[in-house]
């Protein structure tokens, strides 16, 4: 017989780097962003869980391409796929937009939808407060970065950003992609003194040699080491600078530009 326990956020593998994140009981589970439905299953089957739900964020293919085969396989009509309603989603069946509640009783968990453009225009999180909150941001926030502007402009990622930077320090961040040393590099380029940032890249490089996720992080890690959230700091306002060659820059968002531009070549 399955026991039923505290709930558990478990990243499964997918592709080169991406996490597809499974929230379940022991019994019951939504998937965040499934890219490929195949390690999704495996583990579903591997743990005797039920699929009760999908979320999805936006509609790139590593975050959707899974929806259909999932579907097939639990075989019912009443599955509900939760995605943005200003993106084409395959599957769906409740388009959301910012403020929206999705309520979920199994696994029980409740979430409220933020817009968050950026990286793409309809792109959206998932925040689910209480005594443990956590945030399912996509592409939108990375571990130490931000995802690329493929759709949207830096203003848009700059008022994400604020809206991520809102919310309880605590909040666990649970992205999906593992770029997060990748991501350090570019942040000591940016910041090379910041203490925290380097403690941050040793203890990363040590979960990577252990072959262990580095996620999730939290909103209040973020705010010590990841120069995108960080674009009002004098030291990445004055490297920001330095990179672009502008006189000055006069807010967040054309300090974020220019990180993003630097960060695009770097």
């Amino acid at each position: 017989m399955v026991t039923k326990t505290a709930l558990q956020v478990w990243p499964i593998p997918a592709f080169d780097d991406n996490y597809i994140w499974c929230i379940h009981d022991g019994e019951s589970a939504l998937v965040v962003d499934p890219g490929d439905a195949g390690p999704v299953l495996d583990y579903l089957e591997s743990q005797a869980l039920t699929l009760t739900g999908i979320l999805i964020t936006h509609h790139h293919a590593d975050h959707t391409g899974g929806i259909l085969d999932l579907l097939a396989y639990v075989a019912t009509d009443s599955l509900p796929v939760y995605g943005p309603a200003a993106e084409a989603i395959p599957g769906r069946t409740q388009a959301l937009m910012e403020g929206d509640r999705v309520e979920c009783a199994a696994p029980a968990i409740a979430f409220t939808v933020l817009e968050v453009p950026g990286h793409t225009l309809g792109h959206i999180a998932y925040f689910a407060a209480g005594n443990a909150p956590k945030l399912f941001c996509g592409d939108t926030l990375f571990a130490s970065g931000c995802g690329r502007l493929f759709e949207g402009t830096p203003t848009q990622m700059s008022q994400s950003l604020a809206k991520f930077a809102a919310l309880p320090p605590e909040t666990a961040v649970y992205c999906t992609h593992e770029y997060t040393l990748s991501n350090i590099r570019f942040a000591l380029a940016v910041e090379p003194n910041n203490a925290d940032l380097i403690a941050w890249a040793n203890t990363a490089q040590t979960l990577r040699q252990a072959n262990q996720p580095t996620l999730p992080t939290s909103i209040g890690h973020e705010l010590r080491v990841n120069p995108f959230m960080r674009s009002n700091q004098p030291d990445v306002i004055a490297a920001a600078i330095h990179a672009s060659g502008a006189a000055a820059l006069p807010s967040p968002a054309h300090v974020l530009a220019a990180i993003r531009a630097w960060k695009d070549r770097f």
